[in-house]
């Protein structure tokens, strides 16, 4: 059981790396929240779904990946970091301008909740065609292979992904509840910090050693 302990914290941390930056899908969330709490819960896992299906995609083809590129392991390594470096960069430098989604969304605050399935597929939607996840845990599992060839790891990996994922997603829920929208810039740009901080802080680890 300790052995899966790693990989499980490993996913936990992933998952919270993309989900905690508050972008636009974060404020759709809290007003669907303030319209509907059960439109909400299952707009949080569908948002959840999308990170632990691109998760479960990445992991399958990470060792595959991994093992073909194994003369070169260390350089797959760097470049890997590198992108995540890139992609946390990317993220703080946009932590504080508003996105036109995110204005749409609270101009839309007053729109008549849908049906708990139907808000589900819609979010599923709005959050897949979002390429940094994809990109995001392709470039994480892909470094990270040798560490995931076995099924439990990566059931460990997974489960930890989609844990902390969809907590977080709910934590945004009971926020709009219980706060509606009133979500300070201070607040949001510490939430961009902490989230592209845990991505920029997994992109050094697996870059170490360096080649």
């Amino acid at each position: 059981m300790s052995e899966l302990m790693t990989p499980a914290l490993a996913g936990a941390v992933a998952g919270l790396g993309v989900a905690m930056p508050m972008g636009a899908m974060s404020v759709l969330l809290l007003q669907e929240a303030m319209r509907d709490r059960r439109a909400a819960v299952a707009a949080a896992a569908g948002i959840a779904t999308v990170d632990l299906g691109y998760a479960s995609l990445a992991t399958a083809l990470g060792p595959w990946v991994a093992s073909h590129v194994s003369p070169v392991e260390a350089w797959v390594r760097l470049a890997s970091a590198a992108i995540l470096l890139a992609i946390a960069a990317h993220g703080l430098t946009g932590a504080r301008r508003p996105t036109p989604s995110a204005e749409h969304a609270v101009s839309g605050a007053r729109e008549p909740a849908a049906r708990p399935a139907t808000t589900f597929a819609r979010y599923v939607g709005l959050t897949a065609v979002n390429p940094t996840t994809a990109l995001y845990f392709a470039a994480l599992t892909t470094a990270q292979g040798a560490t995931l060839t076995t099924g439990a790891a990566g059931a460990a990996f997974l489960l930890g992904v989609g844990g902390a994922s969809l907590l977080w997603q709910e934590t945004l829920v009971v926020i709009g509840v219980l706060v509606g929208a009133r979500i300070s810039d201070t607040a949001r740009v510490w939430t961009f910090r902490l989230g592209y901080g845990l991505v920029a802080a997994y992109a050094v680890k697996i870059a170490l050693p360096l080649p």
